[in-house]
């Protein structure tokens, strides 16, 4: 589709033109499996080039600490070749394990298979039938971003839940679904850190930016919810402003996309309620209520099983947040088959089955992007080629003193950088929190501080690195509407949303030091 075709008429802006450039380039990428596979080759290239050059900053990981705080032993970060005899052969043994460890892999397909069930019996459908009888068409959008954004304590639920559901439900609204989808990932994985509600996050963060703080201070202590208050305002902001970009440039820019599939959507046309489906929404609804009061009387005591050895639900490796998929599996698989049996679209358990296989017929080409995706995260992972661009733009930031405002910038824009490189926020941080919290805090700013503009960077550029592990499977949901979508179509859609957020998050962060507000429990700005 020509790039004119996808803008309102009339003259396009220099921001409309930029993004169909961005569109045109993307989509003249190869397909995103072999994209992965040219970044695996262009990681053992480089790896095995560098793996003879001696740098000597210091990787993080390999300091070693006694109980004052003194280093008893370190190591210098060293690109591993992975293209030697020893490093092959260890790609191709655990090549198979690579792929089903792949972490996007598993919460992709089971959480599928139960929302499967739920789709093929109708519950879904249901379900959206009735929130468009509350929800104002004007209010979808900041609805779409609220739920997308409290999605996050649920671990990765929003990318196999709320995003497609965006697309129906807009799709229902007589709104673009693409729209939809991009509204639901901006809050999804562009708003990543901004919740009304703490999550496993929280204190996996915490504990990277302790243990940095003590570097410096070794009695000091830095609270899981210390960036709280931060993150809750953020959702506010991150709700405002997603809601601008879909309603007044995404929307616009896609009036004249056709959709490919409207007429075959099951979700397009979604009329009155039938009293069979009241009475199965009902009976679902009740089901699932039901599950979740059981889960709580499960969880409530002391000794649970589902908390922590320290009788923690929310802390990061209790085994309800362990969980979290499988339960969505649960409880989107037995109300679907309550409602079908109750509405009469389940006659038999050969119906349940066909809905969960349904769900899998779907997922073969996100299987293969997958496979690729998982052996090129392990080499690069492996080769510390990401470790490596980390360390050297810390170090850089570090040498150029800038004044306390510029360096938390730079933090910020450092991060995104390494995002794009790096998927995992606790990977990116266990290397970079040992270099700037004990660096910022010489500068008397706190490692709460510190935490916060993390997060910030790590957030705003998830949603345009193809290198994200569920980009490709965004790029399956936009095709189920719009057939041509690209990794250029999708790029050039989020755009708007990651430098919007980007830069107003940052001044929203500039904003609460200046004014001295607090971002959290015991999270002061200056360290003491």
């Amino acid at each position: 589709m020509a790039a004119t075709d996808k803008t309102p008429t009339g003259p396009l802006t220099f921001s409309q033109r930029a993004l169909n450039w961005i569109e045109w380039a993307g989509n003249k990428l190869p397909d995103p499996a072999v994209l992965f596979v040219i970044a695996l080759l262009l990681t053992w290239v480089l790896s095995a080039a560098l793996s003879s050059v001696q740098f000597t900053d210091i990787d993080p990981r390999s300091v070693k600490r006694n109980d004052a705080g003194e280093v008893i032993s370190s190591a210098a970060i060293q690109v591993k070749n992975q293209l030697s005899g020893e490093a092959l052969a260890g790609f191709l043994s655990k090549m198979v394990k690579t792929f089903t460890d792949f972490p996007p892999l598993g919460v992709v397909l089971v959480a599928m298979l139960g929302l499967g069930v739920a789709e093929h019996t109708g519950f879904i459908k249901a379900g959206l039938k009735s929130l468009m009888n509350i929800t104002p068409k004007m209010l979808l959008t900041p609805v779409l971003l609220l739920v997308a954004i409290m999605s996050h304590s649920a671990a990765d639920v929003g990318y196999v839940l709320v995003i497609p559901l965006g697309g129906a439900i807009f799709a229902a609204a007589g709104r673009h679904p693409v729209a939809g989808i991009a509204a639901a990932f901006a809050g999804v994985s562009g708003g990543f850190s901004a919740n009304f509600l703490p999550s496993s996050l929280d204190p996996l963060l915490q504990g990277f930016t302790q243990s940095a703080a003590q570097i410096i201070a070794p009695t000091r202590m830095v609270n899981p919810l210390c960036n709280w208050y931060f993150t809750a305002a953020s959702t506010l902001f991150i709700i405002a402003i997603g809601w601008f970009i879909t309603d007044r440039i995404i929307e616009p820019r896609l009036r004249r996309t056709a959709i490919d599939q409207q007429k075959n959507d099951e979700h397009a046309d979604l009329g009155l309620m039938t009293s069979a489906e009241k009475r199965g929404l009902g009976a679902g609804i009740a089901t699932f209520v039901f599950g979740l009061i059981l889960l709580a009387v499960a969880a409530w005591p002391a000794t649970s099983p589902l908390r922590s050895k320290t009788g923690e639900l929310a802390s990061h490796g209790a085994p309800l947040m362990e969980s979290l998929v499988p339960l969505i599996f649960l409880l989107f698989l037995l109300p679907g088959i309550v409602f079908g049996y109750v509405a009469g679209t389940v006659k038999t358990h050969r119906d349940v089955i066909k809905g969960m296989s349904g769900a899998m017929s779907g997922m073969g080409y996100y299987l293969v992007m997958a496979f690729a995706a998982a052996q090129f995260t392990y080499a690069f992972r492996e080769s510390n080629l990401g470790a490596l661009v980390a360390i050297k733009g810390a170090t850089v930031l570090k040498t150029l003193a800038l004044p306390s405002q510029v360096t938390i910038i730079g933090v910020i824009l450092l991060t995104t950088v390494v995002n794009l490189l790096i998927g995992s926020a606790s990977a990116k941080w266990a290397i970079l929190a040992p270099i700037f919290v004990p660096m910022l805090m010489q500068l008397g700013l706190s490692p709460e501080l510190t935490q916060a503009a993390f997060r910030i960077g790590d957030s705003s550029t998830n949603i345009i690195t193809p290198l994200l592990p569920y980009f490709p499977l965004i790029v399956i949901y936009c095709q189920r509407y719009v057939k041509s979508t690209g990794i250029g179509t999708l790029v050039s859609l989020m755009v708007p949303y990651s430098f919007a957020f980007l830069i107003g998050w940052t001044i929203l962060l500039l904003a609460y030091w200046g004014f001295g507000l607090p971002l959290g429990l015991q999270a002061p700005y200056t360290h003491p």
